[in-house]
């Protein structure tokens, strides 16, 4: 079984593609991604079906992806931490500070992105799942580099 990229012995002055290729060759890489995009399917389908909810109880669509976003993440976190990156856990307050604050970056972009597709032309509930489409790559490199990085 291969080790995932950052635990490979990939000294610090090789290039950045080289340890962008040593990267992309580990298979524990790859199946770290395929499990994180279950937790995110499973998240956005949360999200997708708070949002709907909240705008069906008349709230603004911004204030309602707030909302399901806040929801979606409690659920996320709580996968990844157990799930996609078990071997990699930390204490619960500082993993979990960090994870929120990558969340939180995400929610950002996907706020700005989802009122400009609104903005658009788009529909909010197509807009929001494009959106978080969208966001979802800073979202993963982010936890994966930051927040369940090894210690």
């Amino acid at each position: 079984m291969e080790r995932p990229a950052e635990t490979l012995s990939v000294p610090a002055h090789r290039s950045l593609r080289d340890r962008v290729d040593a990267a992309l060759r580990a298979r524990g890489n790859w199946e770290q991604l395929a499990k994180f995009c279950v937790v995110g399917a499973i998240g956005y389908g949360i999200n997708l079906a708070v949002y709907t909810g909240l705008l069906h109880a008349g709230i603004h669509y911004l204030l309602a992806a707030t909302c399901s976003f806040l929801v979606a993440v409690t659920s996320n976190y709580t996968w990844n931490r157990v799930w996609t990156f078990r071997h990699l856990r930390a204490g619960v307050a500082t993993q979990g500070m960090r994870f929120f604050i990558v969340s939180l970056a995400s929610l950002g972009a996907n706020l700005v992105v989802l009122d400009v597709l609104i903005t658009l032309g788009a529909g909010k509930l197509v807009g929001q799942a494009i959106a978080i489409v969208l966001v979802t790559p800073l979202n993963f490199i982010g936890n994966k580099l930051w927040s369940f990085k090894r210690r």
